[in-house]
C-alpha cells in the first residue's frame, strides 16, 4: 500500500512551505512563521497558527491539516529513562515510537533518543521480531514520521529538554518506504525545520539493497545500520525468510559502496539468538566475510515477544565478541533500554496485550557492559529483524 497522502503541513519542506505561502498572496516571511511555530511550539491545529491572519488560516485550514499524532497510551521503564508511546495517526491508524534517555555525568540535560516508525507494520517477516510477525498494513508519510519526533519534541519541552538524536529503527522498513523515509530526514534536518543534525540520525534496514544504492547517492551524513543476522546464505534465510539467495554478499557490497559515496561507517546489527548463530564457528565465520571492510558489529541479545527463539547466554556472548576482536572486527554489545515494558528491540507492535511485558516473563538478565570495551549507543531496532 502507498503512504498516506501529503495533507499535513508536517509533510512540506520548507521550499514547499514557500510556494505554499506565496499562492495564498501572503508575504514571504510568512513561511518562517509558520515553520518556526511547528517546530518549536509544536500546535496542535492550523488554527493554532496565531502567526498567520484569520483569513489566512482559514485557507489553509481548507487545505491542509496539522495532523499531529495522538498518543493514546504510554508506559515508562522503572528507571524512568525510557517511555514507549502508542500514537494514533490521523486516519486511526496505530504505530509504536520510543524515546529514550541517557542521563550523562555533568550535563544538565539527558541524551534524548526518539526511535521512529516509517510503516504501521512490517511486511519483512523476521522470526525473533515481534512486529514482522503482525504483517503490514501501510507505510507512513513523511509528516506522520516526522510527527512522531514533534510529539516527543512537545513532551520534553515542558521538561526543559529537547530531542538530541533521532533513530529510524521502530516498526517497519525505512528503505521499503524509501521516499517518504528520505523527506522525513530532509525535514528533520533542514534547519528552517526541525534543524537536527544529519549525524544524530541513524536509520536502519534488513538489507534492501537498491535502497542502501539510492541512499548513498543523497549526499547524506546520516549514519546507516543494516541487519545481518548471519555469515552465510541458508542461515540468514531461515531467520530473515525475505532475504533473497545472494543477500549475505549483497549486503557486504552494498555496505563498502555506502562507506566509498558517504565516507560513514556502517554498522551491522546482529541478533544473538541461542542455537542459531550465535555459536564459536558462526563467530568465526563472521570475522571472515567482515575482515577489512569499514564496518563495526553490533550485538544484540534477542529480547522477550520477538518471537519463539531463544536467547544467547551471556557467555557466549562474550565469546562471540573474543572471537570478532581478536580477528581485528570492531564489535560493540548494544545496552538493552525498556526490555521490562516490551519497548526494546523486536518488541514493537500495536496489540492490546502488548501493553507492558511482565518481568517475571524476562528468561535472562541483559547484557552486563563489558569493562573496557566500547558501547554501542542502545536502540530499540523492532521491524528490522534486529
Amino acid at each position: 500500500m502507498s503512504a498516506a497522502p501529503h495533507d499535513s503541513l508536517y509533510d512540506l519542506l520548507p521550499a514547499e512551505m514557500d510556494a505554499l505561502i506565496a499562492e495564498l498572496g501572503l508575504p514571504a516571511y510568512r513561511a518562517n512563521q509558520v515553520l518556526q511555530a511547528l517546530y518549536r511550539e509544536f500546535p496542535g491545529s492550523v488554527e493554532e497558527l496565531r502567526q498567520l491572519p484569520a483569513g489566512a488560516r482559514a485557507a489553509l485550514a481548507g487545505r491542509y491539516a496539522l495532523s499531529p499524532a495522538t498518543e493514546v497510551r504510554s508506559v515508562t521503564s522503572a528507571d524512568g529513562n525510557t517511555t514507549k508511546l502508542l500514537l494514533r495517526m490521523g486516519d486511526g491508524t496505530l504505530i509504536e515510537t520510543v524515546l529514550m534517555q541517557y542521563p550523562e555525568p555533568g550535563e544538565k540535560h539527558p541524551r534524548s533518543t526518539v526511535c521512529v516508525s516509517t510503516q504501521a507494520g512490517c511486511a519483512m517477516g523476521c522470526i525473533f521480531c515481534a512486529t514482522g510477525q503482525m504483517g503490514f498494513e501501510r507505510n507512513l508519510s513523511a509528516g506522520e514520521i516526522v510527527s512522531q519526533v514533534t510529539h516527543v519534541a512537545r513532551v520534553l519541552k515542558q521538561r526543559g529538554e529537547h530531542v538530541t538524536n533521532v533513530v529510524f529503527m521502530g516498526m517497519g522498513e525505512p528503505l521499503a518506504n524509501y521516499n517518504e523515509t528520505v523527506r522525513a530526514v530532509r525535514l528533520l534536518t533542514d534547519p528552517r525545520a526541525f534543524g537536527l543534525g544529519q549525524r544524530h540520525i541513524t536509520i536502519s534496514t534488513v538489507g534492501v539493497i537498491r535502497g542502501i544504492d539510492r541512499l548513498a547517492e543523497e549526499g547524506l551524513q546520516v549514519g546507516l545500520a543494516i541487519s545481518l543476522h548471519a555469515p552465510n546464505e541458508a542461515l540468514r534465510q531461515r531467520l530473515v525468510p525475505t532475504a533473497g539467495p545472494h543477500s549475505v554478499q549483497e549486503i557486504i557490497s552494498a555496505a563498502k559502496r555506502y562507506f566509498k559515496a558517504s565516507g560513514r561507517r556502517v554498522t551491522f546489527e546482529y541478533a544473538l539468538i541461542a542455537g542459531e548463530n550465535d555459536s564459536a564457528d558462526v563467530a568465526r565465520e563472521l570475522a571472515g566475510l567482515l575482515r577489512g571492510a569499514p564496518t563495526e558489529v553490533n550485538r544484540i541479545p534477542v529480547n522477550p515477544r520477538g518471537g519463539r527463539v531463544g536467547r544467547a547466554a551471556r557467555a557466549t556472548v562474550l565469546e562471540f565478541e573474543r572471537i570478532l576482536l581478536a580477528a581485528g572486527i570492531n564489535c560493540t554489545v548494544r545496552v538493552e533500554k525498556g526490555s521490562e515494558i516490551s519497548a526494546a528491540c523486536g518488541q514493537l507492535r500495536t496489540d492490546e496485550a502488548n501493553t507492558i511485558i511482565p518481568i517475571e516473563e524476562l528468561s535472562l538478565a541483559p547484557v552486563a557492559p563489558v569493562r573496557g570495551r566500547r558501547q554501542a549507543q542502545p536502540s530499540p531496532a523492532p521491524s528490522q529483524s534486529q
